[in-house]
């Protein structure tokens, strides 16, 4: 069942959406943004960063030969996204999404269209519902459970307190999946700056987006059970990048991590 059509309120992928410097997003989205940027000012330069790991493991995945993605908790469509990344390097390669926003759901359908040799497909989902996202027909018509898949948590789990059983959730998921998968996340930290994270994910708290952010050690444990690519759980920017980084990890402020499932 879609998620009520809410604009009154902000919602994550919305405040995402303007902090990427997007249209697709309302007046309660814009004010939530401002007010966490006025104490953090970091909270608009990590999500221009996480887009841009984002594409770096897509990439290095697909190279690597899985032509499976289940993207949970896409957000609004932001180019390139996880389709095109994966499908220039193979056009044949599926790409499933999943979000719980009308306004993602709609643009979705609407976007994120598939090259003639792949498939894309979208989910209305919850990361919570995992048996129902793993049941639904977007998900069981365009996933091949006999082929490794890359499950993508990009920038989402942070949004999951510790009485959601996130570790529970990614542990539920990667079970499901074949052996050759796997799991690419990435999870805001306030290892570099506390206070003003602190600041931040209290006004997020305030306009209702429950913020839960991690350490490394706390991030590192999503992995559990699963080996670790090199160079392992590490600030966003110093994973496998494309020149050297002009922003401190400060600035980034995500820890990201690649592993694979044996």
């Amino acid at each position: 069942m879609a998620a009520p059509f809410d604009t009154d309120r902000p919602h994550p992928a919305r405040v995402y959406d303007y902090l990427l410097g997007g249209k697709d997003n309302f007046a309660p989205d814009r004010a939530a943004a401002q007010a966490g940027l006025q104490v953090n000012p970091n909270a608009a330069t990590a999500p221009r960063q996480n887009r841009a790991f984002l594409t770096r493991t897509v990439r290095f995945l697909a190279e690597a030969g899985v032509r499976q993605f289940l993207d949970i908790g896409t957000g609004l469509p932001t180019s390139p996204n996880v389709h095109e990344v994966a499908q220039a390097v193979d056009p044949a390669a599926r790409i499933v999404y999943a979000d719980n926003d009308p306004i993602v759901l709609a643009h979705a359908r609407a976007l994120l269209t598939s090259a003639p040799e792949g498939r894309t497909a979208y989910v209305d989902s919850t990361l919570q519902d995992v048996d129902g996202l793993l049941r639904a027909p977007e998900f069981r018509d365009n996933i091949d459970l006999t082929r490794p898949v890359a499950l993508l948590l990009y920038a989402i789990l942070h949004f999951l307190p510790d009485d959601d059983e996130p570790y529970d959730i990614v542990r539920r998921l990667m079970a499901a999946l074949p052996s050759g998968s796997y799991l690419v996340l990435s999870h805001i930290t306030a290892d570099y700056q506390p206070e003003e994270w602190a600041k931040f994910t209290a006004i997020m708290r305030a306009q209702g987006i429950t913020t839960q952010l991690r350490g490394r050690a706390e991030v590192t444990r999503f992995f559990d059970g699963l080996d670790l690519v090199d160079p392992g759980v590490v600030p966003i920017l110093q994973w496998r990048p494309d020149a050297a980084a002009e922003l401190s990890d400060a600035q980034a402020a995500l820890y990201g991590g690649v592993a694979r499932k044996a």
